[in-house]
Formats: structure tokens, C-alpha cells, sequence
């Protein structure tokens, strides 16, 4: 989500900009009694304002779109359907170390989790007494 945003306000801050440098690149000071000039300072300008007009189109849709995408797919959602990994149960054992049941695709495993690493302790789905 974090970086949707920052997607989003580099996008914004970028279509700003070539909005701002189109009325800086306009071409040079034209005065009054140079009608040849003025005539062609509007044809050169304008291929350059159409452009960044649709520069700031692109962008602005672009942005839409992530922010519908994101909406409709909803916290946490795959993008693909449905999810295939869950942690289904948590305890803590103190100083940073938890055990851990983690679900996936229909079977469950016993986790120890500490700082530096992950092990896996047992598989929950086989009957009788837990693996060593």
C-alpha cells in the first residue's frame, strides 16, 4: 500500500512539473511589431503542450486505475483468488520466540520461530504421536 502511495506521488509530482515547464518552454519574449515572430512562437509551443497535456491524461488515469485496483482487491487479497497460507494459531514462549501452527492447503505444521531463523517442528496431520 505504502508503495501505491509513493507510485501515486511521484506520478502527481512529475505531471506537475511537465505542466510547469510547458509555460517555461514557450519560446522567447515576443514584442508588439514582430507579427512573424508571434506567429510562429504559437506553432512551435503547441506540439510541446499537447504532449504534456497528455503526459498529465496518462498519468492522472494510470493513477485511477491503481487506486481502483487496490480498493477492489481489499486488504491483505491475492491477486490471484484465494489464499493458500494462514497461520492459524500463535504463542509466545518469551524473549522473541513463538511456536507457531501455520496452515497450507488443508495441512497444518507446527513452527518454532525465533529472531535468526525458522524450524519446522512437526506436521499436525499424521495420527498418533508428533515426529522428534
Amino acid at each position: 500500500m505504502k508503495t501505491r502511495l509513493a507510485l501515486l506521488a511521484s506520478l502527481a509530482f512529475l505531471s506537475l512539473r511537465a505542466a510547469a515547464d510547458t509555460g517555461a518552454a514557450a519560446g522567447p519574449i515576443i514584442y508588439p511589431g514582430t507579427p512573424a515572430a508571434a506567429a510562429s512562437s504559437h506553432t512551435e509551443g503547441a506540439g510541446y503542450s499537447v504532449t504534456a497535456a497528455i503526459f498529465i491524461i496518462g498519468c492522472a488515469s494510470a493513477g485511477v486505475w491503481l487506486w481502483l485496483r487496490s480498493r477492489r482487491a481489499g486488504p491483505g487479497a491475492s491477486a490471484r483468488g484465494e489464499r493458500k497460507l494462514a497461520i492459524a494459531e500463535t504463542r509466545p514462549l518469551g524473549n522473541r520466540q513463538y511456536l507457531v501452527v501455520a496452515a497450507y492447503e488443508g495441512r497444518k505444521y507446527l513452527l518454532g520461530v525465533c529472531p535468526g531463523r525458522i524450524d519446522l517442528l512437526s506436521s499436525l496431520d499424521t495420527e498418533g504421536p508428533p515426529r522428534a
